[in-house]
């Protein structure tokens, strides 16, 4: 999924899709590499079906190069998007009528403030640091979401950000927020002050069975594609697009791309029949959106900033995919990722 090595002109690309990303929003960013990588595996698929696993399946041509590539991939323009938002909302800098903090409003072009597009421009240099290092250092995980993961890390500790957050009743516990629960000025937790004590990242889909539920529909229907089509990252370029609507401002819309991407590989790496390769999709459909839910719950709705629950769901179940190609259980030919 990385597509080059790591060179000057690789740095300076991911500087400018950084800026990119701060500029349009870490969330228009991502549907337009959603765009780009549905477009590129568009023309991949073949005019048969069947899947050719003789060899490893990598995103080239213009889903590697622009969809996970150093300009408009998940790790620079969006990590970059995410990072600026998290530094415009600590200068007060913008007011959207965000639901929550202005630090975790990912979905507002953020303009063209040299400072802000600076801070995207760094972490978009960031992300290609952590993606290409931890490939050619053969980290088992997803490179791209790795990077997007760490620069969370990375933008909340330069930025000056608790890096967990504060929890009041439990990490897990979404119930105050349920009771429209704040923070008041007798709490203990800086900066919270008027804010709801719990953040669902998507209150419209949290709860833990309607997720479920969704990440095995998206599974099934994600590992279909992939076995007719041949291709792993079709249906996180199809989930990916369509966060479109999300930055439209349809809030309620699901995010799936977490879901899409493992349930795709699996289903062309298990070596199965069809439908036994559906189920297995399902299976991590499932996977991916619940360690999707424990990532928000965790990371995210109790912090200030967007750290991204589905790039850290992509990190587990990538770990997850590799290891059973590295001991035998699923082919490693479709795996896409760095194996033992």
């Amino acid at each position: 999924m990385v597509v080059s090595a790591l060179s000057a002109e690789l740095l300076l690309a991911g500087f400018a899709g950084g800026i990119l990303g701060a500029a349009i929003g870490g969330v228009p960013a991502l549907s337009l590499a959603g765009f780009a990588i549905l477009a590129g595996e568009s023309l991949r698929v073949p005019d048969t079906t069947g899947v050719d696993s003789s060899a490893a399946i990598d995103a080239v041509g213009l889903a590697g190069t622009v969809g996970f590539g150093p300009v408009f991939g998940p790790h620079v323009a969006f990590a970059g998007g995410v990072a600026a938002a998290a530094y415009a909302g600590r200068k007060e800098m913008f007011d959207t009528g965000f639901r929550y903090h202005q630090a975790k409003q990912i979905a507002q072009p953020l303009g063209s403030r040299p400072d802000v597009l600076v801070v995207g421009g760094a972490f978009g240099v960031v992300g290609v640091l952590v993606a290409q290092l931890s490939a050619a250092g053969g980290v088992p995980v997803d490179p791209i979401m790795l990077g997007v993961v760490v620069s969370g890390f990375l933008h909340r500790i330069a930025l000056g950000y608790p890096v967990l957050g504060y929890p009041r009743d439990g990490w897990l516990d979404m119930s105050p927020f349920e009771r429209g629960e704040r923070w008041e000025r007798r709490d203990n937790a800086p900066g919270k002050l008027g804010r709801y004590v719990v953040e669902p990242w998507l209150p419209d889909h949290y709860e833990w069975g309607n997720v479920a539920v969704l990440g095995v529909g998206v599974g099934i229907g994600s590992g279909f594609l992939a076995v007719e089509t041949g291709s792993v990252f079709l249906p996180f370029g199809i989930a990916a697009a369509s966060l479109a609507f999300f930055a439209l401002g349809l809030y309620s819309f699901p995010i799936t791309h977490h879901m899409a991407l493992p349930a795709g590989i699996a289903a062309v790496a298990v070596d199965a029949e069809p439908a036994v390769a559906v189920v297995v999709a399902g299976g991590f459909g499932l996977l991916g959106a619940v360690m999707g839910e424990a990532a928000q719950r965790v990371l995210y709705a109790h912090a200030d900033t967007h750290l991204d629950p589905p790039a850290v769901s992509i990190v587990v179940t990538s770990l997850a995919i590799t290891l059973l190609a590295t001991t035998g259980v699923f082919d490693p030919g479709p795996v896409p990722y760095p194996q033992a």
